[in-house]
This record gives structure tokens, sequence and C-alpha cells, in this order.
């Protein structure tokens, strides 16, 4: 199948877990992970309808982006480094992977140059794996509560990996955990973030069954990664 035809199927797939949970599909987010494949290949998608992909890498993006025509927009889902702050307020939406508060900050003070308030999302490290990124859950109210205070940073919510595994089960208890936390973190702070980045192309069903309310599908809609 293309890109469009699997981008097609995978929307139909969300429509029919989410109403089997009883959710509404269009709480729902499809990102398009582009990560790794070249710009002729976004382009084809953007020309197909699909408006909405994710990035991993600043540079990366930095390079294509510029070349793409059309109506869309790209998210950052993968691990951003201070240094980079600068560029990805320029490039991103949203920036999906805010672990710290240093790297909030520099986002923070790179929005403000520009003049525009940028979207983020803290990134969580439900898993308990050592490899992940992401704040561990006990410090995720300290960190969202000081990124409130900054003035060109707008939280909607937070993001996690799940763990790479085979055990479903695990998988689950990652995602549930966010979601919780979310709903904690409402509670304890009084604010209404909405958005649960959770599940990529081997685990979006189970996310959708514990509220992801953005899915980050790559392999699934482009095929296997073009290896870097």
């Amino acid at each position: 199948m293309s890109i469009v035809d699997n981008y097609h199927y995978i929307q139909s797939e969300i429509k029919n877990i989410a109403l089997r949970c009883n959710r509404n599909p269009d709480d729902i987010t499809l990102i398009a992970v582009s990560k790794t494949f070249p710009p002729e290949i976004i382009q084809e998608a953007i020309d197909n309808g699909i408006t909405l992909f994710g990035e991993n890498r600043v540079q990366e993006a930095k390079a294509k982006i510029p070349q793409l025509k059309g109506n869309f927009t790209f998210h950052l889902v993968g691990h951003l480094q201070s240094n980079k702050a600068k560029d990805a307020v320029k490039l991103f939406d949203c920036i999906h992977s805010i672990d710290r508060l240093s790297t909030a900050i520099e986002v923070d003070k790179e929005a403000k140059k520009i003049d525009t308030i940028q979207k983020i999302l803290i990134e969580v490290n439900t898993s308990g794996e050592e490899s992940k990124f992401g704040v561990v859950p006990s410090q995720a109210i300290a960190l969202c509560k000081s990124i409130l205070d900054l003035h060109n940073i707008q939280c909607h919510g937070f993001m996690t990996v799940g763990p790479l595994t085979d055990d479903r089960s695990a998988i689950r208890n990652a995602f549930a955990l966010l979601r919780t936390l979310r709903d904690e973190i409402n509670i304890k702070l009084g604010t209404s973030l909405h958005e649960l980045s959770m599940g990529m192309s081997g685990d979006y069903d189970i996310a959708i069954e514990e509220g992801s309310t953005m899915l980050r599908i790559g392999t699934a809609i482009f095929g296997k990664r073009i290896s870097q």
C-alpha cells in the first residue's frame, strides 16, 4: 500500500478502536512521523492531504522543512537539547519532549525573541527504563509548576514513550500512569492540561484505550526507516 493508503488505514483503525472504548475518534490526533524520510516522500504526503508531521531531530527538520510546499505543520517528537532551542521554536508548532527546566527556560527565551508562544508537552519516563528520556513521574508536578510560570511557553499536556517489550500489560501500565499523572496534576495545580502524546506503530491500540490524544505513527505509515 502507498503512504496515503497506510495513513487512511491507520485513521480507520483509530476510529474503530476509539468507538470500541466509547471515545470520540475526533479527540485523537494522528501525527505522521517522517524522520529519516527525504523531502520528496513528505511532499507526496502533503500533496495527498496529510498535514501534520513529526520529526525527531532538529537538524534533520531544519534541512527538510524549507524544501516543502503547501499546508503542513511539524511537531518535534524527539529529544531536544537546549542549544537547539533557537531553531526548534522556528520550526515546530509543538515540542513534545521538554523534560527539564533548563531546556524549558531556553525555549521560553528563544520564543520571546521572535514574539511567539511555543506549545510544549512535558516528557515523562513512565517505564523506568534508563535508556529513555523524560522526567521521573515523582518530579513531574514540580517541573510542570515551574514551566507554568514561564510566559512564552504554553504547556498543553504530557508525552511518554512506551517500554520496548512484548509485554502488553507493561505497555498499558506505562500509558495508564501518564493519564493518572495528568489527572493528578490538573487537580493539584488547578490546570486543564489535556494532551497525552503516547502510542506509536506497535502500541497505538493500547494508547487509545488508555486515553491518548496524540499518536506518533511512523513505520505503519511510511514503512521501514531509511537508515542514516
